[in-house]
């Protein structure tokens, strides 16, 4: 009997969203590699158009820590909501999530911090059966400990641990794509290289 090719790491575009979790203009200062998490998470939200991807974006108590920095284009993002739980899968993100992707099967998930709000994003999703491919190149912490831990973790617990360019040609998976030539412009200039390895 043959597998659920996504619990192998595909993806279809169908059955897939992308998480942009808390990159507040305030933790500029504070987050290593905060400017590729940045060109990433633009990357991911232009790419998310040409696959009809939604796109969730949340803000960690945007009353005292502000918004998503103005660097990131957020004018496609099918949601931005603000919360005070560490994780993104809120009960409101929860029930939006229930209307746009009925057949929920994938999530990507990018933003900050790898060890505290992602990571616990990650626990919540997986309880709930859901495959989640963390961006190496759109996730990062203040500490590249914390960082590079956190990557472990995730692979640890059933994670696909990949990079932006590895996730958006599995979502192409074929040249005839007629997002191809789009995509390929995207991935001309790797973010991947700029970070520090799990290793």
């Amino acid at each position: 009997m043959a597998r659920n090719i996504l619990k192998l790491g595909a993806l279809e575009a169908q059955k897939t969203a992308f998480f942009l979790c808390d990159v507040q203009e305030t933790f500029r200062p504070h987050i290593k590699y905060f400017s590729e998490v940045v060109k990433t998470a633009n990357k991911m939200l232009e790419a998310a158009k040409h696959f009809d991807i939604p796109v969730y974006v949340s803000e960690q108590y945007p009353k005292g820590l502000g918004h998503t920095t103005q660097d990131i284009k957020l004018d496609n993002a099918t949601f931005v909501y603000e919360k005070t739980k560490f994780s993104m899968f809120t009960p409101e993100l929860q029930e939006r999530l229930k209307k746009d992707v009925p057949n929920l099967s994938s999530v990507v998930l990018f933003g900050i911090e790898a060890h505290v709000c992602i990571e616990q994003t990650v626990i919540d999703l997986l309880n709930e059966d859901i495959t989640v491919h963390v961006l190496a190149d759109g996730v990062s912490s203040r500490s590249m400990m914390d960082r590079s831990l956190a990557l472990e973790r995730f692979h640890k617990v059933g994670c696909f641990v990949g990079t932006a360019e590895n996730v958006l040609f599995k979502l192409l998976r074929d040249k005839s794509n007629p997002a191809f030539r789009a995509i390929s412009k995207l991935n001309q200039t790797p973010t991947a290289d700029e970070f520090v390895t799990t290793e």
